[in-house]
């Protein structure tokens, strides 16, 4: 058996810069926990206390639900595989992947037995006695994950470990890690960049944004009701359509969702209904997804929208069509960076956008009013809030179709498909996942 629970973990490095905000998550017994963000989102760094080889600044870490704040790294039962791989040079295949073993005292004659079953379940028993350095990028990942097997954890911890390989090679070693991983039943934590990683692999997904943990929840959870803006942002190829929409409520008849232009209505009996009805006279951001997106004909009555194609993009198995529909499109700045933060006084800075849920009525006092002045003009400042440009509405079609750019479209839209969002980022819905 082996958990993993952490409890409003923060880590504020030398300076102040804030790199992990009052984390917490628990990590079930044999799951495959995937932790997915851009690149210096505070996923390593949440990894790296986990193995020990970082102190938080504050907060709780339990394996099996004991604390492990003072037990060393090399007591913890862990196996950590790193982005680089951290082979020895010097040393044979067969040698690296049973060093752990010799440190630990194991004695020659079983060692070996262990480290031909580990090379031969990751085929690379023929390669035992080469040298790191006469081996390709996917045959180092394996010894540096025979290396981590070899010791039977009960923790896997994976930073990043297949970012320096090839599309083709990535896609293989993500099916080799994944049944490895669940016929040997150990617990694991990956880090990723990488969205089609996250949702391929994982049981659950765990989104992060500048330190702060953004959702959490299955694959499906997470694609098919995201809890923040940004997540919706984040996940998907193409992206969400973010569209901006002026809220008006006909009562026990429908809400009216314009778009400029345009406008969908919302049935009253739409159980989301009432709570966008709350924003009446007010602007939203309503997602929906290229699937969502259907091409009818122009006089195609219902919940249709009318657009002029932009451009064209031709994938090969499909074409996507970027649709000018008079709408107005809402875009999340810095999905692929991290401006650093400053820790606040009085408490980690929340992410902008989501700290507050409008679940309880429309007088909480937003996060940023309550900051000092000083403060407040940074968050407002802060690079990574949305904003507005003219609507390119995605639609996927055939793989060549019979339109170019210029050409009129009409899009029958999934109703029961959209998604909604306040204007500070977080999900509009009741009762949603």
């Amino acid at each position: 058996m082996s958990t993993v629970a952490l409890k409003d973990v923060t880590k504020v490095w030398p300076g102040g810069t804030l790199a992990v905000d009052r984390v917490s998550m628990d990590v079930n017994d044999g799951e495959f926990l995937v932790l997915l963000g851009p690149s210096g989102c505070g996923k390593s760094t949440v990894l790296r206390m986990i193995a020990g080889l970082e102190d938080p600044t504050a907060g709780e870490i339990l394996l099996n639900g004991a604390p492990v704040m003072d037990v060393p790294p090399r007591d913890r039962s862990i196996a950590m595989v790193f982005q680089d791989f951290a082979l020895y040079p010097h040393m044979t295949v067969g040698d690296n992947i049973g060093f752990p073993l010799k440190l630990s005292g194991v004695d020659p004659a079983p060692r070996m037995e262990r480290v031909g079953d580990v090379a031969s379940a990751l085929g690379i028993a023929e390669v035992l006695g080469r040298k790191p350095g006469q081996l390709s990028g996917g045959q180092r990942q394996r010894v540096a994950m025979g290396r981590a097997i070899v010791r039977r954890p009960g923790l896997f911890l994976m930073d990043e470990p297949l970012s320096n390989l090839d599309s083709g090679l990535r896609a293989e070693l993500r099916a080799e890690i994944t049944g490895l991983t669940r016929e040997l039943g150990v617990t694991t934590m990956y880090v990723t960049h990488d969205q089609a990683e996250a949702l391929t692999m994982a049981d659950r997904v765990a989104i992060m944004r500048r330190g702060v943990l953004q959702d959490i929840g299955t694959p499906t959870e997470v694609y098919g009701r995201p809890a923040t803006l940004y997540v919706a942002a984040f996940l998907g190829a193409p992206r969400m359509n973010l569209l901006e929409a002026q809220v008006y409520v006909h009562l026990d008849r429908y809400v009216t969702l314009n778009f400029g232009e345009q406008a969908l209505y919302l049935p009253w009996t739409d159980i989301r209904a009432r709570a966008v009805a709350r924003y009446h006279g007010e602007r939203i951001v309503v997602g929906v997804r290229a699937e969502a997106l259907t091409p009818v004909s122009p006089d195609t009555q219902g919940d249709v929208l009318h657009g002029r194609i932009r451009f064209l993009e031709h994938h090969g198995h499909e074409s996507l069509a970027f649709l000018d529909i008079g709408a107005t499109a809402i875009v999340v700045d810095e999905l692929g960076g991290k401006a650093p933060q400053q820790a606040v006084p009085g408490g980690a800075l929340r992410r902008v956008g989501s700290a507050l849920q409008r679940l309880t009525g429309r007088g909480e006092r937003s996060a940023v009013a309550t900051l000092e002045p000083a403060q407040r003009t940074s968050v407002l400042n802060d690079p990574g809030r949305h904003h507005r440009r003219p609507a390119e509405l995605a639609v996927r079609l055939a793989p060549y179709p019979a339109v170019s750019p210029g050409h009129p479209l009409s899009v029958a839209v999934r109703m029961d498909a959209l998604h909604f969002f306040d204007d500070r980022g977080d999900r509009i819905d009741i009762g949603w996942r």
